[in-house]
């Protein structure tokens, strides 16, 4: 903090203060904002994990479609009377369809990490998760064609020898949580490249927030559906849990609202700093949540699985410092 004084030491009347200087102020709200980001991120997947795991709310559709209905409440009101962003307005149909795309592919990378949440620990499940670079990198050369340099691709090869190493040394490896957490982590990667093709245009371009402001709707009528075909009894077993657990609605909501906050969050840490300010915060993220799980929910861990996830841990940052200096 930088302290300005007001007025001489051996003059008269003048007043001697601490004033906090512009810089002081912004990096002070950066702070805030990686730590509400922080804060909105682990806390959604915690309460994800306890609700699917610990609590037999075992309808991780029906959750995420709770979580999208609260993106698009909350998207609508930040935007239109908070002015937290100009609104911008859907131009052309094929535009809509694009954006409905994008929610299909969203919706997907959603829900799969929500079932993988019931079958494998959150440890594991961020160490996976943190392979997104790597299906990234293919997706993108997939559609583009566009190579990056060779080092680049190299510094992917941890990435990826991690999550095999962290796999052999998890107690608790479960397969079909572990192909649901992958293809999840594959969904993400291609929704941000499709992103990066289909909103590329000038007239099409749409901040994140107001993107999430028509994916979540789209996302909604499809996963209400969805979850009464494919969760059959979830209303039922909801209302029964309800009575059972007083804390069961106030659970839900919190949980809604917290994943609207980290999108929101995600968004405003990136509108202050940048997207590889925001790649490296994510990597710390990542060890920060797995940490706080072990403690939280005691899954055990071996060293094995910690080794494999560090591997990978460094090799994401690699591969960030590497696309940085060779783009």
């Amino acid at each position: 903090m930088e302290i300005q004084g007001g007025g001489g030491g051996s003059g008269g009347g003048g007043k001697s203060g601490k004033t906090m200087s512009p810089n002081s102020k912004e990096n002070l709200f950066i702070v805030f904002l990686v730590t509400l980001w922080y804060s909105s991120n682990i806390g959604v997947i915690l309460l994800n994990k306890y609700l699917l795991s610990n609590y037999g709310f075992k309808f991780p559709i029906f959750l995420t479609m709770c979580h999208m209905s609260a993106c698009a409440v909350l998207s609508y009101i930040s935007i239109v009377f908070f002015k937290v962003v100009p609104q911008q307005m859907i131009k052309s149909r094929s535009q809509f369809i694009k954006i409905a795309t994008l929610s299909l592919v969203f919706c997907a990378s959603v829900v799969g990490g929500n079932i993988s949440l019931k079958y494998l620990a959150v440890s594991f499940n961020q160490a996976v998760g943190a392979t997104t670079p790597f299906f990234t990198a293919v997706f993108a050369y997939l559609a583009t064609l566009k190579r990056e340099a060779w080092v680049t691709y190299g510094a992917l090869i941890p990435v990826v020898a991690g999550v095999v190493i962290a796999s052999g040394g998890e107690p608790g490896f479960h397969l079909f949580g572990f192909i649901m957490c992958l293809s999840a982590t594959a969904a993400r990667a291609f929704k941000s490249v499709l992103q990066s093709i289909l909103l590329s245009s000038e007239g099409e371009k749409l901040n994140s927030m107001n993107l999430l402001l028509y994916m979540s709707p789209i996302a909604v009528l499809v996963l209400l559906p969805a979850a009464l075909i494919m969760e059959p009894n979830v209303v039922d077993v909801t209302l029964t849990l309800a009575k059972d657990h007083k804390s069961m609605w106030l659970l839900l909501f919190l949980n809604s609202v917290i994943a609207y906050a980290a999108n929101l969050t995600n968004f405003l840490v990136t509108k202050h700093t940048s997207a590889l300010t925001l790649q490296v915060l994510g990597n710390a993220k990542g060890a920060v949540a797995v940490v706080i799980s072990i403690l939280l929910f005691r899954n055990p861990v071996t060293v094995l699985g910690m080794g494999g996830y560090t591997i990978t841990v460094m090799g994401v940052a690699a591969y960030g410092e590497t696309k940085r200096r060779f783009r």
